[in-house]
């Protein structure tokens, strides 16, 4: 059982949605701590029923008004997925009293069955939310510490240190152990889980009740060896043909399966940048797994060493990156604007975040010390994108914050 509440960055941006629109839909991977967040901050004002227990599923499905009735507004409606069927009939009472904010909170797993019944019952009623697994601020208990780019445009981005700065090791015992243990809510609140067994039965409840609801899944084991095969790919350019070809089955399955895991919030696809700058860039996305946890427990990392000085810490670090600057930006109520560089030479950086207007670079490093060289790919990036891009950063495995020449900053990757 969690024993305490983990304050989350999108606390004001869910207090805002319901202040605005009649219905709220937060949606996330199982475990990301939904339920948790949304009885903590609406437990005063709004009641609470859950559908995922079949008694009250079949309720819900033969009676949508009767059900309704029982949980009048202000209500909370846990896994609505469950019940698509009673959206037009929340569209129904919402249409009844369209100046009343915040009437239906639901809550739902899986984006891609939920996407249809949302755009065709509740479209222009509802405020679509999104929350991931923990992250690195809201583990050190600052979730309102912003990144250190995010200032106005037109300022110096370089030399600049973040806010609340403070040693990693008060996030963790350290930043690999983060990453093998993963940062779902259980996990952080508690410590004495072992979380190999946790990340196995999140694994197999997600194969059986998530990618089986959303598509006809025949064989499990096949699918796993996929899940395997993309983890062991985690900050790759992704080759789908070659990843066909590994496993023996159609590309069209794979292309299938890896739309399902991005919509059902196991992965995250950043796609490359394009700029006509003469030259030409690779078209290939990458795949990154939202939870290192997970990425961790599927390529049988267990220890933090191993992970740190094996052949994927590079990869380790680079999912972590986008991880968290993806969480930043859903947990806003933004899109991510993250892409990567990449040309057909080879020259790369592994980030860009779009944001104010400029393209800010990011670098990842699995390494402790902090060199100039590091950022030899940004200098690149800026001589040939030019003042569409702003001063860098290299996110490292170190402790400090240093300035590495032309206004790029390295900076602790528990720092973003």
């Amino acid at each position: 059982m969690i024993t305490r509440y983990i304050q989350r960055t999108l606390e004001p941006t869910l207090r805002s949605a319901v202040e605005q629109f009649p219905a709220v839909l937060l949606t996330g991977p199982r475990q990301s701590g939904k339920t948790t967040l949304l009885r903590h901050v609406l437990a005063a004002t709004h009641g609470y029923a859950s559908l995922e227990a079949p008694d009250v599923r079949a309720a819900a499905t033969s009676d949508p008004r009767g059900f309704l009735d029982l949980h009048p507004s202000p209500v909370i409606l846990d896994e609505i997925q469950n019940v698509p069927s009673l959206l037009p009939y929340i569209q129904e009472r919402i249409d009844q009293h369209r100046d009343r904010r915040g009437q239906y909170i639901l809550t739902g797993s899986q984006n891609v069955l939920l996407a249809s019944g949302v755009t065709e019952s509740l479209a222009g009623r509802v405020a679509l939310l999104r929350l991931l697994p923990l992250s690195l601020r809201e583990l050190a208990g600052t979730p309102d510490r912003r990144g250190p780019w995010e200032v106005a445009a037109g300022d110096s981005l370089g030399g600049l240190l973040p806010e609340g700065r403070r040693d990693p090791a008060t996030v963790s015992p350290g930043i690999w152990t983060t990453m093998v243990r993963g940062l779902y809510p259980q996990l952080v609140a508690e410590p004495g889980l072992d979380a190999d067994l946790w990340h196995e039965s999140y694994v197999g409840t997600y194969l059986e009740r998530d990618v089986r609801a959303v598509m006809a899944l025949g064989d499990l084991v096949e699918f796993q060896l996929f899940l395997q095969a993309l983890a062991g790919r985690s900050g790759q350019l992704l080759n789908l043909s070659a990843l066909s070809r590994d496993l023996g089955i159609s590309l069209s399955t794979v292309k299938r399966w890896l739309s399902v895991l991005e919509a059902t919030f196991q992965v995250i696809v950043v796609r490359p940048y394009h700029a006509n700058i003469g030259k030409r860039l690779v078209k290939t996305p990458k795949v990154y797994f939202a939870d290192t946890g997970t990425l961790c427990h599927l390529v049988a990392l267990r220890d933090p060493l191993q992970a740190a000085r094996g052949p994927l810490a590079g990869a380790l670090a680079e999912t972590l990156v986008v991880a968290e600057l993806a969480k930043d930006a859903w947990h806003r109520g933004q899109r991510p604007r993250l892409y990567f560089w990449r040309t057909s030479t080879g020259v790369e950086v592994d980030v860009l975040l779009e944001t104010g207007g400029l393209l800010v670079p990011i670098e990842t490093k699995a390494r402790g010390t902090a060199v100039a060289a590091m950022a030899g790919g940004i200098r690149r990036l800026r001589a040939d994108l030019g003042d569409a891009v702003a001063p860098g950063y290299v996110a490292y495995t170190g402790d400090r914050s240093l300035p590495l020449g032309d206004g790029t900053l390295a900076l602790p990757i528990a720092d973003l």
